[in-house]
């Protein structure tokens, strides 16, 4: 099979008493980032103590969503980068996640980065979900009122294997990224509950967002740990999952 373009999330979790480092990356990272071969789009994300929506900033947990030219681009940088070295000393673990885009609408600062391509390496079901939004000022009352309900809805819907809130900047440009079982039990979710379909009215009719993206992705494989495990070990056949690499 030929090298492709892939998309991959990382979560870092700091050290204690290295969040000062964490949080100064979110300024000193992007110039570094901006030449890495191969690396054609990215965005450094903090995350909050909740599970998906939450108002209290997490100084220990950050993200990446980044873009690559091809795969092997991507695993050149996560196995030898100095960036990645730099981060290991900083962090207690690391979890990427490999993603395939199969669907995609919106923009995400001016662009859809996330181009559909098609690929037969994943046999399982797994289907990843971002969503991103740039909220407009007046709107953010009412997205941080929903939001709670939103987190607790999303956090008890079958099927779901794991979610996590992220943003580029606090309050007002957020993300959500989700896994799922199969597409039936996202879908199900994103169209059979009473909450999400409100809050997707009031999207529209409030004019929440300034700038929205929408993603699916395939799940393709998964390295390292987050939060003490590997929420994808025991789902992933074994052939994609790179810690078996």
């Amino acid at each position: 099979m030929p090298d492709s373009s892939i998309t991959t999330l990382t979560l870092f979790g700091i050290k204690k008493g290295h969040w000062r480092w964490g949080l100064a990356q979110m300024g000193t990272m992007p110039p570094q980032l901006k030449v890495v071969a191969g690396l054609n789009f990215f965005k450094l994300l903090g995350s909050g103590k909740g599970r998906v929506f939450s108002l209290t900033p997490d100084f220990y947990l950050y993200g990446m969503m980044a873009v690559w030219e091809t795969e092997t681009a991507a695993d050149i940088f996560f196995t030898s980068s100095p960036i990645i070295k730099e981060y290991e000393q900083h962090c207690n673990e690391q979890w990427t996640v490999k993603l395939a885009p199969s669907k995609a609408h919106g923009l995400w600062d001016g662009v859809n980065p996330f181009i559909p391509i098609k690929t037969n390496r994943s046999d399982n079901q797994l289907m990843a979900v971002l969503t991103r939004a740039s909220i407009n000022l007046r709107a953010l009352p009412a997205f941080w009122k929903y939001g709670k309900e939103t987190s607790k809805a999303i956090e008890k819907a079958p099927g779901l294997v794991a979610a996590i809130g992220l943003g580029e900047l606090p309050f007002v440009r957020q993300a959500t990224f989700s896994i799922w079982e199969n597409q039936e039990k996202m879908m199900d979710y994103a169209y059979k509950t009473a909450h999400h379909q409100e809050v997707i009215k009031k999207t529209r009719s409030d004019n929440w967002y300034s700038e929205e993206l929408f993603a699916r992705f395939k799940v393709l494989s998964a390295t390292g740990t987050w939060k003490g495990k590997d929420p994808l070990r025991d789902i992933l056949k074994p052939e994609f999952d790179l810690s078996e690499k």
